[in-house]
């Protein structure tokens, strides 16, 4: 007979494990001695607390589910209650109880996680859905297209729910989804059709501008090219393989236009400006008839001048103003000297030399007054014109004094 503290062989080679229960049998041994039968037996003990070992190393250390972990225990527990080996069965029974309370914690541990995550899973998803409907009422087509090809992309990435809550929210994103796509595919439609009847305005305005490129009625035909780009503006754009080159035709129509008008504007400018000289030097040349000593011969120089004038083209408009004034001025004083020739010769006239004497100082006044007016407001041209009159006034108002004289004589 043989015996440790945790078992014995008794002489009939039956081998017993203590328990806190009594002594249960473990088996029988007949082959050897009954030091070697404990010791076989301790040996399948070893290699429980091995194998207990690595499953709490296992449960501690790495993501065993619970119900793999349990079914590991429960193998392990039945090997226990089995009584096959000797040693401290109590402590195995001990830490595999203990086993099953930390496998328990960790489930409920993992039961509270995953009802987080389908928390925090249920609230993105959520709010996937909130901003897939606010982007489907959006007409930023391009950047809210790729927003929620983006949201799609995230939704993949997100825990699955129950699936009545899932199978809910992924229905209103996806409606979101397929609103925003039918509003946009609308949208692009209508612009097509847009951009297609642009296309059909801009060709007839085209083909107007061409047809207008050769005309030399540059007035009518250049208020037609501004109607035309009114009318192009407000037509909208047309496709991007059409626009550019409707555009580049309707402009070279009006290049050709406007080129014929600036070269034939051009030679006509040339000309007034050269027209302009000669009426200057003919102007200059009667202001010298001023003031008239001789009305007959003044006369007739200031006829020979102004025929002169009428064969010259037309000026600058800008400028025809005032060199025409200039001729006015000198005209209105050979008038005016004429006038007082008349009433000199004319008896009935005597009686109203003085009157018309100091009406012609008060007009001369009256002049002198507006030409520091207009100077005094930066009104030049004006100035000068009233200046020219002036001269013609004061040439009146001269004879008229000398012919007073000769009344008075």
């Amino acid at each position: 007979m043989s015996s440790d503290p945790w078992g014995r062989v008794d002489e009939t080679g039956t081998v017993y494990v203590r328990t806190a229960d009594g002594e249960q049998v473990v088996g029988s041994w007949q082959a050897g001695s009954p030091e070697e039968a404990l010791a076989y037996f301790e040996r399948k003990y070893e290699g429980l607390v091995v194998e207990i070992g690595l499953l709490e190393k296992r449960v501690q250390t790495t993501d065993l589910s619970a119900k793999d972990a349990q079914v590991a225990i429960d193998h392990l527990r039945e090997q226990v209650e089995a009584h096959h080996a000797v040693g401290d069965l109590d402590a195995l029974r001990a830490r595999l109880d203990k086993l099953v309370a930390t496998v328990d914690a960790r489930r409920e541990e993992r039961k509270v996680q995953r009802a987080k995550q389908a928390d925090e899973a249920r609230h993105a998803k959520e709010a996937l859905v909130a901003e897939a409907e606010e982007l489907a009422q959006s007409e930023q087509w391009r950047a809210a297209g790729e927003r929620l090809r983006a949201l799609v992309d995230t939704w993949k990435g997100l825990p699955r729910l129950d699936r009545k809550s899932d199978d809910e929210l992924w229905h209103r994103f996806s409606h979101a989804r397929s609103a925003f796509s039918k509003r946009r595919k609308g949208h692009f439609a209508q612009l097509d059709a847009q951009r297609e009847e642009a296309r059909r305005t801009k060709e007839r305005l085209v083909a107007e501008a061409e047809a207008l490129s050769g005309s030399t009625d540059w007035g009518p035909t250049a208020a037609g090219y501004r109607d035309l780009m009114t009318q192009w503006k407000a037509a909208g754009r047309a496709q991007r393989e059409h626009e550019d080159d409707l555009w580049n035709r309707f402009r070279g129509a009006q290049d050709v236009f406007f080129a014929a008008r600036s070269a034939v504007f051009a030679e006509r400018d040339a000309e007034q400006s050269e027209n302009l000289k000669l009426k200057e030097e003919l102007a200059e040349e009667a202001e010298k008839l001023l003031p008239i000593t001789d009305l007959k011969a003044a006369r007739a120089a200031f006829r020979s001048i102004n025929e002169r004038w009428e064969a010259v083209g037309h000026v600058p408009r800008d400028a025809r103003p005032r060199v025409e004034g200039r001729m006015h001025a000198v005209d209105r004083a050979l008038q005016d000297a004429e006038e007082t020739e008349w009433r000199r010769t004319n008896p009935e006239a005597r009686a109203r030399a003085a009157g018309l004497t100091g009406q012609l100082q008060s007009a001369v006044d009256k002049l002198r007054g507006q030409i520091e007016q207009a100077r005094a407001q930066g009104n030049t041209a004006r100035a000068e014109k009233l200046e020219r009159e002036l001269e013609g006034r004061q040439a009146l108002l001269d004879q008229a004094l000398k012919g007073l004289e000769e009344f008075g004589g």
